[in-house]
């Protein structure tokens, strides 16, 4: 008993020394509130390819997905209307290949922009980077670039 005391007492002050090195904050997660959450969570698994990982809750109320290496982004059900907020708050993701994802974008019916507001257009960035905005099923706002960083 005195030994596993000892060994929980030891990895708490393991964990405790490295939560207090790290000096700057760290993205855990960003959450959506959602009207229809099997339908968002639809569009964020299967359309753009989140992996999903296990959410504490288990009321189907969330899903919660793996969007880097120790942030996630959790989809909430219960809004009562879509969102109608400015492009200039959004979740960007970037892509291997912009214009492979807008053929995936066209082939679903998906609507995009680009910067501008043009329809089906991509922006070019000054340090040459593809962009374009969509909304997701409840009204985000979604860059998706071809940034390699």
């Amino acid at each position: 008993m005195k030994k596993l005391l000892l060994m929980a007492l030891l990895a708490c002050a393991a964990t405790g020394a490295t939560a207090q090195q790290r000096t700057k904050p760290v993205l855990n997660h960003l959450a959506l509130f959602v009207q229809d959450l099997q339908k968002a969570t639809v569009f964020y698994r299967d359309f753009l390819g989140l992996d999903t990982i296990p959410e504490p809750f288990h009321d189907g109320k969330h899903t919660w997905f793996r969007i880097g290496p120790v942030s996630h982004l959790h989809l909430i059900a219960g809004a009562k209307t879509p969102q109608t907020g400015d492009r200039n708050t959004h979740i960007c993701f970037s892509v291997p290949s912009v214009p492979a994802f807008i053929e995936k974008l066209d082939g679903a019916g998906i609507e995009y922009i680009n910067w501008a507001g043009e329809k089906k257009k991509v922006t070019q960035r000054v340090d040459g980077v593809q962009q374009i905005y969509l909304r997701d099923p409840d009204g985000y706002w979604l860059e998706v670039n071809d940034a390699k960083e």
